[in-house]
């Protein structure tokens, strides 16, 4: 059992100290995954137990306001970051091959390191997006895909931080923030009545394109060298995949299974092929 034990905390250390970043290891949430743990931790115990619970005889939160401000603001820092993705590095010299990391302390190098470390920070912050929906009392937006897909960016960013604080990864920064100005728009303008529903299908087709150009890029790490490990391909190239399946899921239930009128049966106000009073067309 202590052997066990040692091998444990020898593989900890060499995880968090050894291969880890050191220009990042001092900065806020870097030191150790225990405090990015415990932030997923209450955040998965809130959105799927307590905050439920503490919503169950309460009537819904009206934050109207509030989600227009965060909308704005998440827009805000998303700019930002596509901003700094492209000057700093993907219109600079960065190549869409294979670029490796830059572990000097340059200037740019650390600016660019602190640039994913911000990413990291619009992250946890996206985490509020469920937790709007727990005080909305939506629940029913709460689903695997959505939770699973939050926990796993944050994951996926703080070992960015980590481990790999510029170079070929940062892309995926940058296209995931680019959908998120999109999407966050979207959020503002349905809050001002001014976004149509039939919007959010191209949205969801975006979010689709986005990962597999992400799986693309991480692929190239198969055939290209340059110095960039090839272990992040490992990850990102099945969890890109897995997203393409739930998401082509979720949009083929919302976008074309759920406009199929039954033949035989009731659906959509529909039965068989005729419109039976409950249709919206009537």
């Amino acid at each position: 059992m202590a052997t066990i034990i040692k091998s444990i905390l020898k593989f900890y250390y060499y995880m968090n100290d050894e291969i880890s970043d050191p220009r990042t290891n001092d900065w806020f949430l870097m030191s150790s995954p225990w405090p990015g743990v415990a932030i997923l931790g209450f955040y998965l115990y809130f959105v799927s137990n307590l905050g439920p619970r503490l919503m169950a005889n309460r009537q819904p939160f009206k934050l109207d306001r509030i989600l227009q401000i965060y909308n704005v603001i998440q827009i805000i820092f998303n700019i930002y970051l596509i901003y700094k993705a492209l000057t700093l590095a993907w219109l600079n010299e960065y190549s869409y091959y294979c670029q490796p990391v830059d572990y000097s302390y340059s200037p740019r190098a650390i600016e660019i390191a602190q640039t994913v470390w911000v990413y990291l920070i619009v992250k946890l912050i996206d985490l509020l997006d469920t937790v709007f929906f727990v005080l909305r009392k939506k629940n029913n937006q709460i689903s695997f895909l959505h939770v699973y897909h939050h926990t796993g960016m944050v994951i996926g960013a703080w070992g960015g931080v980590k481990y790999l604080a510029g170079g070929h990864g940062t892309f995926l920064g940058l296209v995931n923030s680019f959908v998120h100005v999109i999407m966050y728009s979207h959020y503002f303008a349905t809050s001002l009545k001014i976004s149509k529903p039939w919007w959010k299908k191209y949205i969801t087709q975006l979010q689709l394109v986005q990962f597999a150009i992400i799986l693309y890029h991480f692929a190239q790490l198969l055939w290209t060298d340059c110095g960039f490990p090839v272990w992040p391909a490992a990850i990102f190239i099945p969890q890109n995949l897995f997203m393409i399946v739930l998401f082509g899921d979720f949009y083929y239930k919302t976008y074309i299974k759920k406009r199929t009128p039954k033949l035989n049966g009731v659906k959509n106000g529909f039965k068989n092929g005729i419109p039976n009073g409950n249709s919206k067309l009537q």
